[in-house]
């Protein structure tokens, strides 16, 4: 459970003002001295994170932040990083020993972003009412937990109340495969080895969707391209399905057969991790770009470019051919992304591996919210090379959207 990447694993951001006990909070949650505690106001500067295991959820990372209510220009930047964890948090807790402006906002942008939130009412030992409590309640804010990190007053019905509140999350696909792997079935996975491939292993995407095809009770088979057509001439059976690296989309398609279905990692993670219908309507606006159109190229990993960059030299160079010109690209990595998205007319997002679903879904109401249509990677390829269809076919859902959309342009 330990070795479980932070992008499967449930994230508990601990929110509040300075000096109302975030942190004392958290290291009596988990029984541990992570953040570092103090009277001074602000000691927290930058998101703190630890990953553990908390049973019965299984792996979670919680994440304790600056105060929202630092000041000065340094207090803004802390401020706004603490705003970008609101982006990947799937369990809010709102520490808070006096309810204010402050805590309000905070709520009011935790339910906009359909975030469910806890209350921890801090220094219940200081309190000789239960005021704090009862003007929260009558409010309609619900789930409050009276607390104290100095007594663990609470600390336990805290705890219990982030496991039920993670039992009720959960999202629409449990995994990558699921609907499109059963017991027994035979897939083949396509996993090209050049200079993107880190020396001794695979990629997340790739490591990952072994995993859940072995859940399934299936079997799955791991090839290079290159091997790929010997393969199929040595099974005595069709795959039941192929998945193959974005890259290899082209190649790999022209030797599967056309009744086997066919699709790629990335539309795996658009459809697990983020909005499938939303891509899927984002890849169809690349029909109306035109030369000179300014694109958004956002990376979720950040990494040194390498000679023949996916997203900065690949999908570039396949798009300008695609609409027969040059299109202005910016690229971002990591948890960068810009505040305005005006100027763009579409936002080619990547598989997002290392990100959790919460963050994925984010930017996506974020690029919604700005009227810009959003895509990823795999989606992005598939289309340049007219190989859109083929790429969704295993996806009656995703089918659906493609032919009303063919429908409606003839």
């Amino acid at each position: 459970m330990l070795k479980t990447p932070k992008a499967l694993r449930t994230h508990i951001g601990i929110f509040g003002r300075r000096n109302v006990g975030k942190s004392s909070v958290l290291n009596t949650l988990i029984d541990q001295s992570v953040s570092i505690v103090s009277d001074v106001a602000g000691t927290t500067t930058d998101p703190v994170e630890k990953i553990m295991e908390l049973q019965p959820i299984g792996p979670v990372v919680f994440v304790d932040t600056a105060g929202i209510d630092d000041v000065g220009a340094l207090g803004k930047m802390r401020v706004d990083k603490t705003v970008k964890v609101i982006e990947r948090t799937d369990i809010a807790i709102i520490v808070t020993d006096d309810w204010r402006d402050y805590e309000s906002e905070l709520l009011a942008l935790f339910r906009e972003q359909s975030i469910p939130v806890i209350i921890a009412a801090n220094k219940s030992d200081l309190r000789s009412d239960n005021l704090l409590e009862e003007q929260l309640t009558s409010n309609g804010v619900t789930n409050v937990i009276p607390t104290s990190a100095t007594t663990s007053a609470g600390i336990d019905d805290l705890r219990q109340a982030i496991i039920d509140t993670a039992k009720e999350k959960k999202q629409g696909y449990q995994t990558l495969v699921d609907g499109l792997v059963s017991a027994g079935d035979l897939v083949v996975l396509v996993v090209p080895i050049d200079i993107e491939a880190p020396k001794g292993r695979l990629i997340l995407a790739q490591t990952q969707t072994i995993r859940e095809v072995l859940d399934e009770n299936a079997c799955a088979l791991v090839v290079t391209e290159k091997e790929l057509k010997p393969l199929l001439s040595s099974l005595n059976r069709k795959p039941d399905l192929v998945i193959t690296d974005s890259q290899a989309f082209g190649y790999v398609s022209s030797i599967v057969p056309d009744d086997v279905p066919l699709t790629g990692f990335s539309v795996l993670f658009a459809r697990y991790k983020g909005d499938l219908e939303a891509m899927i309507r984002g890849t169809l606006t690349i029909e109306s770009l035109v030369p000179g159109d300014r694109i958004l190229i956002a990376e979720a990993c950040t990494h040194h470019p390498i000679g023949q960059d996916i997203g900065r030299i690949k999908i570039p160079n396949w798009l300008n051919s695609y609409v027969g010109g040059e299109l202005n690209i910016d690229i971002v990595a990591g948890r960068d992304f810009p505040g305005d998205l005006t100027p763009y007319k579409l936002i080619i997002h990547c598989g997002a591996c290392v990100f959790n679903a919460k963050q994925v879904l984010s930017r996506i109401d974020i690029a919604n919210n700005a009227k810009v249509p959003i895509t990823n990677y795999g989606l992005t390829i598939a289309y340049s090379h007219n190989l859109f269809k083929r790429a969704l076919k295993p996806f009656p859902e995703a089918m659906d959207i493609f032919n009303s959309f063919m429908a409606a342009r003839d």
